[in-house]
């Protein structure tokens, strides 16, 4: 068993124009002024982080921890959701996601494939020169349109959508595996690889790649209705990270899991600040614990309610309160005695 490191939050939904969320230093102080002992750094946001020169240069790389550091904290994985998204996207997204990606790129999906995946080789390289072994990313989507069957889905569909995400994933993944950092992909809803099906699907199109790991995160599972808890004694082999974030889902007589296109506050199934939720993070993190995931509990904060400094304040005792610290020896362990096998055999009646 391991114990698992944090609090530590992600850093993406709190950037803003204003001090102090519009630099790393300003933000640093005021994640480190709330307990946070680590950040999660999105790769997209230049304000912290130049990704091309931390892909090149491992001093430019130390420098920035040694800036993270002087406010105590650690840089826990990068992370590449809008990059990995890009990856792959059906055209009928494609002028959605347009503000993902530089303006020289829009609304030409070759060129943002092509964007997309020297972005997410930089994001394997500049883990390596940060010594982070673990990054969070999204797989991106070509099926997304047609998880519904209605009219049902023309035969093999859903397999040349796969083999086709394999086919541009597997050269990235490559990267990672020589820069020796796993890819957890955020299963969620909106991406292909959005549950453990799908999961199992992707890395078959990816041969089995050892380096397509999970990032966990129960929220988009409760608003699934998946068994989050059974999730990790699944696939606890592959988590690589954890997101850790609240949901509720509270269907009614007219709304589900589609939630009939209303707001997020509106919705059956919606995104809370931890501990206002559905999600049982005890069982989580004992579950965890004793598989012995030993990364860091990061903070993503996403509530339609509760503002997000009331929600990161909230946020750093929270995990604190559910790491375990695991225990190195049995509870009963002064109960016991010396034995042998000779004892053994007497002890079952077998001398």
């Amino acid at each position: 068993m391991k114990t698992i490191k944090g609090p530590a939050i992600f850093l993406a939904q709190f950037m803003a124009d204003e001090a102090p969320f519009n630099s790393l230093d300003g933000i640093c102080q005021y994640m480190a002024d709330l307990g946070y002992k680590g950040v999660q750094i999105p790769t997209w946001e230049t304000r912290l982080i130049d990704l091309e020169k931390a892909a090149t240069s491992k001093t430019y790389c130390d420098e920035i921890k040694g800036k993270v550091g002087e406010y105590g904290l650690t840089i826990t994985e990068l992370a590449s959701h809008l990059q990995g998204q890009l990856v792959a996207v059906h055209p009928a997204y494609q002028k959605m996601y347009e503000g993902f990606a530089p303006k020289e790129v829009a609304g030409n999906a070759r060129a943002t494939q092509e964007w997309a995946t020297q972005q997410m080789k930089w994001n394997a390289q500049a883990s390596r020169n940060f010594g982070i072994n673990a990054h969070p990313s999204f797989s991106g989507a070509l099926l997304w349109p047609y998880v519904y069957p209605w009219p049902q889905r023309p035969a093999g569909l859903v397999e040349d959508a796969f083999a086709e995400l394999g086919k541009r994933w597997t050269p990235i993944l490559d990267v990672f595996d020589e820069c020796g950092v796993d890819v957890g992909y955020e299963l969620h809803p909106g991406e292909d690889v959005m549950d453990g099906t799908s999961f199992e699907r992707f890395v078959e199109a990816c041969g089995g790649h050892q380096r397509a790991q999970i990032n966990y995160d129960p929220s988009h599972f409760v608003l699934q209705a998946l068994d989050y808890l059974e999730f990790i004694d699944i696939y606890h082999e592959r988590i690589c990270a954890f997101h850790v974030k609240d949901a509720e889902f509270n269907p009614t007589g007219r709304q589900g899991v589609y939630s009939g296109y209303s707001g997020w506050a509106d919705r059956a199934g919606r995104f809370r600040s931890l501990g206002d939720g559905q999600v049982d993070f005890k069982a989580i993190f004992s579950k965890l614990s004793k598989y012995g995931y030993d990364g860091w509990a990061v903070l993503e904060w996403e509530c339609a309610i509760k503002s997000s400094a009331q929600g990161a304040a909230e946020g750093a005792p929270f995990i604190a309160e559910h790491i375990i610290e695991v225990t190195e020896r049995a509870f009963d362990d002064f109960a016991g005695a010396a034995t042998d096998a000779a004892t053994n055999r007497k002890i079952l009646g077998l001398d």
